[in-house]
Order: C-alpha cells, then structure tokens, then sequence
C-alpha cells in the first residue's frame, strides 16, 4: 500500500537547496535568498547574468476538460520533470504556488502526489515564502487607503458606489463575500457595501504573475483601475498616490522560490493567480529564469487546456515572449467516460461503478472531449502529446482504445505513465515523447492580434476553440465594453471567466458539444495585469469551507510533525 503524500514527502531525502541552484548553474552565494535550508528565492540580477545563454525547450502542461475531482495535472508536471533525468535529460519545472484556501478547504494539494511531489510539502502548501500574504498587504493596503480618501474629503471624487477594489484574505470564508464597512462613529468611516475576495482573485497576483521587472510591477500597480469618479472615469492607484506603497511590499514577493522535486529534480516556484478570472499560470518571471537554466522548462496551466492552455499561449506567452515548443495533455479514463455525460461525480462521494469498470465505449464517446483540445493544441501551432494518467481500475484495452484515437488525432505520442505510484521512472516513456515533440518542426503563433475590438478577440476564442456558433452580451456587457474602448482599454488580451467543466458555459454539458452560444453576462478589466475578462457565469471569488473542511484533519504530531495534510 502506498502511504499517505505527507508521509511520503516526510521520508523524502532532500539535498541543500545550494546543491539543486548548483544543477541551474546558479551561485548559491550571490543569487540566492536563503528561506532555510531547502528553499531560496533567487535574485532577479541572475536574468542579466543570464542572457546569453541558449533558450531551454519550453513544455506547458495541461489537460482535457477535467472532472470536479482533477485528472493529475500537477503531479504529472512533477513526474514528467523527474523522468526526464532518467533519460539523460536536464529540466526543470515551474509550478504555482497553492491558495491556503484549497489547503484547508478540500483534501488535495497543489505539490503533486505520491511519488511525484514538490518538497518540502508542508512548506510548499502553507506560507512558503510569504508571497501570497505580501500580496495580501498590498492589496488591502491599497482598500484602507481608498476609504481613507472619501473620509478626508473625496478630492478625486471618486463614487462610492463604484469602488471596484474589495479586500482580500487567503482562506476560504463565505460569510465575507458580502460586509458593510465604516458602521458605528462618525470617525469609523463612510458606510459603503464591498466584500472580500481570496487573495489569489487579487489582481496584484496577476500583475506579479505577467510581470517581467521591478519596475514592470510598479507600472502595472499604478495603473489598476480602484474605482470610476462621479462622471464615470477610471480613478487608478495612481491617482490615489498608493502604488508606491504597494510595490515597496512586493519587492520581495517578485522573487520566484528554488525548490526540489522528491527526486531533486529544481522546482521554481511562483504566483497562482486564480485560472478562471485570471490567467491561471505559474509567473513569466520564472520561466524566463528557467529557460536560462536548463535544456527544458516544464510549466503548468490552470484547469482544462480551453481555459488554462489557451491562457497560456495567448496571455502569458504575449508578455514573456517565450515560444513553447510542445504540450503535454493529461488525460484519464476516468474522466473521457464521464464526457459522455452518463455520469455524475461529485467530490466526497463513491464513484459510480460505471467509470471503474471496463467501457471501450463509453472511453471512445467521451474521447471527442481529447480530439478537441488536441485539434485546439494544433491551431497555436504546438506539438501536442498525450498522458494517460492511469488509475488501478484502468483496463489495458481502455488505456490501448485511448491511445489510437489519440494518435488518429493528431498526438505526436500518447504514453501510459505511472508517476504517482512509480515517481520518475513510471513517465519514462512520456518524457521521451516529450524530447520527440520539441524535436519536431513547430509553428507557434497567437490566436489572434490585441488590436482587434474587444467583441473580435472574444468571438475568436468562443468560435475557434470553444466551437461556439456565437456570442450574445447583455446590454450591461455592451455598455462595459464600449466604455473600455471608449477609456483605451481595448488593445488587451481576453482573459475569459468561464466554468472549467465544460466548452460551454453550462458546466453540465459534457464532451465535445456544438451547436450552442456563449452567454456573455459581464465584463471587467483588470487594466494593471493587462487584460479584459468576460463574464459567462456566476464566478465565485471567494469560495467557502465544506461541511468537514481539510483544517479538521490538520495538526502537529507529538514529534512537531504536521500530520493531516494530504
């Protein structure tokens, strides 16, 4: 029986964290920041030191349209990062930085799992470096500063009722999605409704994620839009004279983290700005150090490869000006039977028998679901290959009906791979196909140019990558639209809100669905990370605690061990 992932990582053998800067060809003495023993940040100077040396192969791992419970995605990053020294190969990965939220909330991390984990595990999970809470001074710096403004007289003018800056917390807690601040004296402040997000919503985690300097950040932190004044026009941090401040408290959380893999395989570890509202990608900062420092990047994008992956190319990419060579796209069994719409999963609940006993096909019904995003995969002009993250109750003709309608459609490979149960040496094969896809002659390109309308880029992703016969706004979504255009926020990438469970905005509708519209609610801009994001649904930005949240579980052992976690 496997243990738990908190023992395993517990009983890992870690080597000092100078050893893994050492494989990236970095000083430990002048390009580190120690946190202890086995975590460093490393100082931005080294992309600098760095420039001339030769572009890594860059990799973006991502994954089929997913169910509630995940297909892999991050333990197949780490596992595929570890196969590659097993057959000869440097690499490094680059991995977001989990919300204390998840953590707390749900039983499941974001370092991988079993023998493909990012460590040390407790660390990487919890505060890690104090990214996240430096994001979260910031932030709410930036809220007291803006209630401070209409107490001591309102010179901007700014409308309370159009104050756009909420305050946020790294944990998940519903009963402050919706408060009324300023109650009691006089002195307490102006009365006004607004709410609190989880910090990784904050788009200061987008902004630390896109950036690619010091002084990028404190661009993008002064042009955040707060709040609209009485005559409707855009008051920013600027204006209030509060991106300085802000900047000052991120001047360490720029810093990407150098941690390892179980078998010390370098792990850079940055950002995790939210996957539906924003980007949902590890930092640019960190891959454009990777790239430097190694013969291949493995990254990982947010949910499905329509959302996460089409983020990536047309988001991240445009502001790193990296050029990926290949996907990765995590699939299981599992999950294509679910695609074709015959069942229900729901997280805490048994599984219906349906998807763990043999089904060639149902497997080959819900495979319509792969052959999209392998198709999607092609337009941005990347090789793609498939992984078939395996469970025990996978059958070889399964796994086998899996891999020909990958290859038929258009996979440069598709590989069983065990990582979870065998770490590296179970993504062998995977890792080779890998090198085989970067080897292979790639065209990448943008889906399309940010000079397009705001309506053009929109219609664009609906269309060509969620197969959508259109797009219907609401009057409020037009009226928001012409006014970005109208205040010269329109040469901005899409960053589309849009449930991860399906193409569509239903998350109901599984597979591979036509013949359907997207529904466009609302749109905003997140003007400071550089993007507008539409609105297909309800989109929780604070997320609540289960009925028996992961924190019951969690506690310190009579040795001082953290037990629970995972």
């Amino acid at each position: 029986m496997i243990p738990s992932d908190i023992e395993i990582a517990q009983s890992a053998k870690l080597l000092h964290i100078n050893r893994i800067a050492e494989q990236l060809g970095l000083d430990p003495e002048n390009d580190l920041e120690h946190y202890g023993k086995y975590m460093a940040k490393i100082n931005l100077d080294v992309l600098e030191k760095l420039k001339d040396r030769p572009d890594a192969r860059y990799v973006d791992v991502t994954a089929i349209t997913p169910t509630p419970l995940g297909e892999g995605k991050s333990t197949t990053l780490v596992g595929l990062g570890q196969a590659m020294k097993h057959i000869g190969k440097r690499a490094i990965i680059t991995i977001r930085q989990p919300s204390q939220g998840p953590t707390f909330g749900i039983k499941g991390g974001a370092a991988g799992g079993g023998y493909s984990q990012v460590v040390p595990m407790e660390n990487f999970n919890l505060h890690l470096t104090g990214d996240i809470h430096a994001i979260t001074a910031a932030h709410n710096l930036i809220a007291a500063m803006i209630d401070n403004h209409l107490y001591h007289g309102n010179a901007l003018n700014i409308d309370p009722h159009r104050v756009v800056w909420r305050r946020v917390m790294d944990l998940n807690d519903r009963a402050l999605r919706n408060v009324v601040i300023g109650l009691g004296e006089k002195e307490d402040g102006i009365p006004r409704q607004t709410g609190f997000d989880i910090t990784v919503a904050s788009e200061i985690m987008a902004i630390l994620a896109l950036t690619t300097s010091l002084e990028d950040l404190r661009t993008r932190l002064g042009r955040m839009v707060l709040a609209y004044d009485k005559d409707k026009r855009p008051v920013t941090a600027e204006d209030l004279k509060a991106a300085g401040a802000a900047t000052v408290l991120l001047r360490d959380a720029i810093k990407p983290t150098l941690m390892q893999t179980l078998e010390n395989t370098p792990a850079i570890v940055h950002c995790g700005p939210f996957a539906n509202i924003a980007h949902g990608n590890s930092s640019v900062l960190a891959d454009m150090i990777a790239v430097k420092c190694s013969d291949y990047v493995l990254t990982e994008s947010g949910f499905g490869a329509d959302i996460g992956a089409e983020k990536f190319f047309n988001i991240k990419c445009r502001a790193s000006g990296l050029r990926p060579n290949a996907a990765v796209l995590v699939v299981t069994v599992r999950a294509l039977k679910a695609h074709t719409g015959k069942y229900k999963i729901t997280p805490g609940k048994a599984l219906d028998a349906g998807l763990t006993s043999e089904n060639i096909a149902d497997v080959e019904v819900g495979a319509a679901n792969m052959v999209r995003h392998l198709e999607n995969m092609r337009k941005f002009g990347v090789n793609p290959v498939v992984a078939i993250n395996v469970f025990s109750t996978d059958t070889e003709k399964e796994i086998q009906a899996v891999r020909e309608i990958a290859l038929g459609a258009g996979a440069v490979g598709a590989s069983v791979a065990r990582h979870w149960a065998e770490g590296g040496a179970g993504a062998t094969e995977l890792a080779e196909m890998v090198v085989e896809a970067c080897n292979q002659p790639n065209d990448f390109k943008l889906l399309y140019p940010v000079e397009w309308s705001i309506k053009q880029k929109i219609e664009q992703i609906a269309t060509e990558i969620y197969r959508a016969d259109g797009v219907d706004y609401t009057p409020e979504a037009d009226k928001q639209i012409e006014t970005f255009e109208k205040n010269g926020f329109g040469n901005m990438p899409i960053c589309m809100a849009k449930t991860h469970l399906s193409f569509t905005a239903d998350p109901t509708i599984k597979g591979a669905p036509t013949g359907f519209r997207l529904p466009i609610r609302e749109v905003r801009a997140s003007v400071g990370a550089g993007f507008i994001y539409p609105l297909c649904g309800e989109m929780r930005t604070m997320p609540g605690l289960s009925k028996s949240p992961a924190a019951e579980r969690v506690d310190l052992d009579e040795d001082g061990r953290v037990v629970g976690l995972f």
